[in-house]
């Protein structure tokens, strides 16, 4: 018979073996938010499960299990066979530890294949997370990448990362690159998916002296960041990259690659057309419709996104404020490097 754990006991299982987390739910839920690390084997498909659904509305309970009795039982083997290649310790849960899970636990048993399944499912991992970002209290000191648009802020964060610094890339987490184009190529993440990948970070680097992370607005795309971690990255220490202006272009074009989506280009510079003055907006316009990108992005930046930058930097006290001016990325990841050293030596 499987066994019902509850999520701490679960956190325990991980921490001491490889465990695999298999979330049973249809893929659309699985893609809304899941358990970071969990990996998708579907009870119903998501066709599926809403007619499973209709069913259980319009006709009721017993034709709905009968229903999904028969569409679970047509595809059993390859279920069965999902798993079997599953070779660690594995925890099953679906929304609520409900009739899903407990099917598929189920049947896993009778096939042989050890399962445990998760006590409340998917929702009691929510609620944990939703209480741990309620008492969170983040003490590590935050380095905060800040600069004009096109200097490669979530580019070095990368990089600090492979080199072994503590990293939080909220732009990654939130799938989505921050600005009035940020989502165009990206499936932005939603609420719980990105406060999930979020907690996971802050628990992993609760210890550690310092943490980079990138400056970022309270709203990245869908999400919205917690307000202890927003008025901790306002209060860290700004490190102010400064790249000319044709280097900025090229990290932009480079990021984005607007002539693969040209259209939602044009699309999302509608919302803020307005807000840039009239003349030089219809400039933008035409460059974006013509493919005349290099042209646009320099006019964007230097009548949109650099005023407001400017802005916005006035609020951060000079001691707060290191400046680092380069040619290009790799000479500003140098640049960071080398106050670390400094602040290390001092």
């Amino acid at each position: 018979m499987f066994h019902d754990i509850a999520l701490d006991d679960l956190f325990a299982l991980q921490k001491n073996e490889a465990h695999t987390l298999i979330d049973v739910r249809s893929p659309k839920e699985f893609n809304e938010a899941t358990i970071p690390g969990s990996v998708n084997i579907p009870v119903f498909t998501t066709e599926e499960r809403a007619e499973v659904g209709t069913i259980y509305k319009q006709v009721g309970p017993e034709a709905a299990k009968e229903r999904g009795l028969a569409i679970f039982s047509a595809k059993l083997p390859d279920f069965i066979d999902k798993f079997r290649k599953v070779d660690t310790p594995k925890t099953v849960f679906c929304w609520r530890g409900g009739m899903r899970s407990k099917t598929a636990a189920t049947v896993l048993d009778l096939m042989g294949i050890k399962a445990n399944r998760l006590s409340g499912g998917f929702r009691t991992y929510r609620q944990w997370v939703v209480s741990e970002l309620s008492k969170h209290e983040f003490k590590p000191d935050l380095y905060v990448l800040n600069g004009f648009t096109g200097t490669g802020k979530t580019a070095i964060l990368k990089q600090l990362e492979l080199k072994g610094y503590p990293v939080i890339d909220l732009e990654g987490m939130a799938n989505h690159r921050g600005s009035i184009f940020g989502q165009i190529g990206l499936q932005p993440s939603n609420q719980k998916k990105f406060e999930a990948l979020l907690v996971e970070k802050l628990l992993q680097y609760k210890d550690v002296p310092f943490v980079f992370v990138e400056g970022e607005s309270k709203r990245i795309g869908k999400v919205t960041l917690p307000d202890f971690l927003y008025e901790k990255k306002e209060k860290g220490m700004q490190l102010i990259i400064d790249l000319p202006m044709e280097e900025r272009i090229r990290n932009i074009l480079d990021d984005y690659q607007p002539w693969n989506s040209p259209q939602d280009f044009v699309e999302a510079f509608q919302i803020i057309k307005k807000r840039i003055h009239t003349p030089v907006a219809k400039e933008i316009d035409e460059g974006l419709r013509n493919d005349n990108y290099t042209e646009a992005i320099q006019l964007l930046l230097e009548y949109y996104y650099d005023p407001r930058y400017k802005y916005a930097a006035k609020q951060y006290p000079d001691d707060k404020k290191i400046h680092i001016r380069a040619k290009n990325m790799e000479e500003a990841l140098h640049g960071i490097e080398n106050v670390l050293n400094q602040k290390a030596m001092n």
